[in-house]
């Protein structure tokens, strides 16, 4: 079992700047991929960035130049820096890990961090 817990989010202005980060805790090995998701008011989840155990990071082109994703092994945390936040970006955060042992896959989802951006 893998338990993630999120926090950073809040309330912000547009141009402002929130940080995200997600501790992990658990069965945290074999991880492959780390990343969030978001999902706004009547929209499906879409992922915002991830970044693989070796370091490479993709993200949506919605959010690229202003997101940038790290991860902290050694505390088994992954970030998310979100610079010139515009209200669109206001949407629950998902923290997403995804562990491969063997032929399987597994997945782990935090409980969500709302982040609101006014305009």
């Amino acid at each position: 079992q893998v338990q993630l817990v999120e926090s950073g989010g809040g309330l912000v202005q547009a141009g402002g700047s929130l940080r995200l980060s997600c501790a992990a805790s658990g069965s945290i090995f074999s991880i492959n991929v780390m990343g969030w998701y978001r999902q706004a008011p009547g929209k499906q989840h879409k992922l915002v960035a991830a970044i693989r155990s070796g370091g490479n990071t993709n993200y949506a082109d919605s959010v690229k130049g202003r997101f940038t994703i790290s991860r902290d092994n050694a505390k088994n945390t992954v970030y998310l820096q979100m610079n010139s936040l515009k209200p669109e970006d206001t949407a629950v955060y998902y923290c997403h890990l995804s562990r491969v042992v063997g032929p399987s896959e597994y997945d782990s989802w935090g409980q969500g961090t709302q982040v609101t951006v006014t305009s």
